[in-house]
């Protein structure tokens, strides 16, 4: 399953935003898998906080093969050692058990955010123990499909910004002057800013770079 876009998103950011829609014309369709499972996606970001994707790949791996389904109930059967021992730390395995325990005793309604505001969301969500804002973006992204989170907590969307615009930096004025030209369709312009940011135009360089080997000489 990949997040769903289509030529009405396309031809909006085009039509806001020439560098981006020159983008978009040379990348082509961006096919991004995601995940409609939210408990498992939530369990799946916790284990992904500040470790390689390969080895968040490889935890979730071996996860996913020490039981049958992943669920409150499931992950509540396992002791703190067990979750540990799949490569992760103690305290990621201690929010991933908390989460579970709070979801099973309906302490966390976790159907109810399908139904909440974006800034809702993210205030639910970090209200649990692991879960930043910027975990919780990605969530909204890849699982629950929101349709305009652009992340300032992303390091990858800032650097695709600094490509696309050709600057050093990007600060909070900057970047909410562009998350609003792409809304509502955010979502969309952050897949294409990842794209960018991981080398898709080869022309386009990091200004931020320029500068570090500039201030090295």
């Amino acid at each position: 399953m990949y997040f769903e876009y289509g030529s009405k998103e396309i031809e909006f950011l085009k039509k806001r935003d020439k560098l981006l829609g020159a983008a978009i014309d040379r990348i082509g369709h961006i096919y991004r898998e995601v995940d409609s499972d939210l408990f498992a996606s939530i369990v799946y970001h916790i284990i992904g906080q500040q470790i390689s994707t390969r080895a968040q790949a490889t935890i979730w791996k071996r996860l996913n093969g020490s039981i049958e389904i992943i669920n409150a109930d499931a992950i509540c059967s396992l002791e703190l050692t067990e979750l540990q021992k799949l490569g992760m730390t103690f305290k990621k395995a201690g929010y991933i058990k908390d989460f579970a325990v709070k979801v099973r005793n309906e302490e966390f309604d976790i159907d109810a955010l399908n139904y909440l505001p974006d800034a809702e969301v993210i205030k639910e969500l970090s209200a649990l123990k692991g879960i930043g804002v910027w975990t919780a973006e990605m969530i909204m992204t890849f699982c629950m499909k929101r349709p305009d989170i652009v992340s300032f907590g992303d390091l990858a969307i800032h650097r695709g910004m600094r490509m696309l615009y050709h600057h050093r930096s990007i600060d909070r004025k900057k970047f909410e002057k562009y998350a609003r030209r792409y809304s509502p369709y955010g979502t969309v312009a952050s897949l294409y800013l990842w794209v960018i940011a991981g080398g898709a135009i080869p022309e386009m360089r990091d200004c931020a770079l320029k500068k570090k080997k500039e201030a090295k000489k």
